[in-house]
C-alpha cells in the first residue's frame, strides 16, 4: 500500500501491516497526498534499521502526515495465524499484536472516514 500512496495516487490513507518500508525511489515520497500508518513487528528482522530510519526520514521531509506503531516481541507476519508462533524464524503470529494493530488501523480509518 506504501507504493501506491508513493505513486500519488488520490487517497485518504494508507495503512501497512509489517509491510517493507524502504521506498525503490526516496524522492517519490514528495508524491503521498494521504495519512501514512505504519504497523510494525518491533523485532522484526526483516525491517532494518537503515530502512526506517529512511522512511521516517522521507516522511518528514515531504511533509507526510504518519505515525509508525512498533509492538513488542512481534516479528514480520505478526497478523498471520498461520505465520507459527516461533519467533526465531523472523516470522511469527502474535495475537496481542495482531488486535492492537487491527484497533489501530479501525481508529485511523475512523479519524479519515468520519
Amino acid at each position: 500500500m506504501i507504493e501506491l500512496a508513493l505513486s500519488g495516487a488520490d487517497l485518504k490513507g494508507v495503512v501497512s501491516f509489517h509491510g517493507g518500508l524502504d521506498a525503490p525511489n526516496p524522492a517519490d515520497a514528495k508524491n503521498i497526498k494521504c495519512k501514512v500508518l505504519a504497523l510494525a513487528g518491533a523485532d522484526d528482522p526483516f525491517q532494518k534499521p537503515s530502512d526506517l530510519a529512511a522512511f521516517e526520514n522521507e516522511m518528514r521531509a515531504a511533509k507526510v502526515d504518519w505515525q509508525i506503531t512498533f509492538y513488542g516481541g512481534a516479528v514480520h507476519a505478526f497478523t498471520q495465524p498461520t505465520a507459527g508462533n516461533d519467533n526465531a524464524k523472523g516470522a511469527a503470529y502474535n495475537k496481542k499484536a495482531d488486535k492492537r494493530s487491527w484497533q489501530a488501523m479501525k481508529d485511523f480509518f475512523a479519524e479519515i472516514f468520519h
